[in-house]
């Protein structure tokens, strides 16, 4: 199993990217095939103080074919579209084997 994590710094209206995040883009990237699962947590703290991210989510894929053929298909281009569009500037991703 792999996943594409992406992790967000946090955003200067929170109200507004957690409304659109759950209402938009969630229900776009949960259309993605082949996606199995996601997972989404808030950081609420870090050992050194405040956290360097604000928000993670993990999408989990069989393999690295299927996300990547996720990633390429019309619902993964349109998330893709999405997410920049309301968080280009706070977001980071990578891809991650789970063991």
């Amino acid at each position: 199993m792999v996943k594409l994590v992406a992790m967000y710094k946090k955003p200067s209206d929170m109200d507004a990217f957690e409304t659109h995040y759950r209402e938009i883009h969630t229900p776009l990237a949960r259309k993605m095939p082949g996606l199995k699962r996601i997972e989404v947590s808030h950081f609420t703290g870090s050992p050194g103080g405040e956290p360097k991210y604000y928000m993670m989510a993990e999408l989990y894929f069989d393999d690295q074919g299927a996300m990547m053929a996720a990633l390429n298909s019309d619902e993964g281009k349109a998330a893709a579209k999405d997410v920049m569009s309301f968080a280009g500037d706070l977001i980071h991703m990578m891809f991650a084997k789970v063991e």
